[in-house]
């Protein structure tokens, strides 16, 4: 008996952990968009849980969550205050919330680059880059992938 315990105490205790390790957040997409639910699974794959919320119209909230045209895509998620914007790797959000750069809100990939991640496509692996932008739109380069 005292062996099964320490079994469920263990167990219990594991999956407690794994899920505080869980990073959460809201990602907006449209109900019409496959390649953002491919992006989900990836995230999700990478330790996060992310609530969905479909909207027909995304370009408010773009607006509101301080997106410029020239570096948006088809999604947009809340992690932790912070904003990403399309198909970003989940290795380059997890060192974005570690750092929390100062003066920075949010990460993007513009477009839909093929080989990012939802957007797998055979073996097809385009450059691109992972963006970092303050509130006053300026960028930074976070990350290059497919060089």
């Amino acid at each position: 008996m005292k062996f099964k315990t320490l079994i469920a105490l263990s167990l219990l205790a594991s999956s407690s952990f794994a899920m505080a390790n869980t990073i959460k957040g809201v990602n907006y997409l449209s109900p019409y968009c496959g390649c953002c639910k491919e992006w989900v699974k990836h995230m999700e794959e990478n330790g996060f849980e992310l609530e969905q919320a479909y909207e027909k119209n995304m370009t408010p909230i773009k607006i509101k969550l301080g997106i410029r045209p020239e570096y948006a895509s088809c999604h947009t998620a809340q992690i932790q205050g912070y904003t990403f914007e399309g198909h970003i790797p989940a290795e380059d959000i997890k060192r974005f919330l570690e750092a929390k750069p100062k003066r920075m809100i949010g990460l993007a990939v513009a477009g839909m680059p093929m080989g990012s991640p939802g957007m797998d496509y055979n073996e097809t692996k385009h450059p691109y880059e992972v963006l970092a932008f303050d509130e006053n739109g300026k960028t930074m380069v976070w990350a290059r992938h497919n060089q």
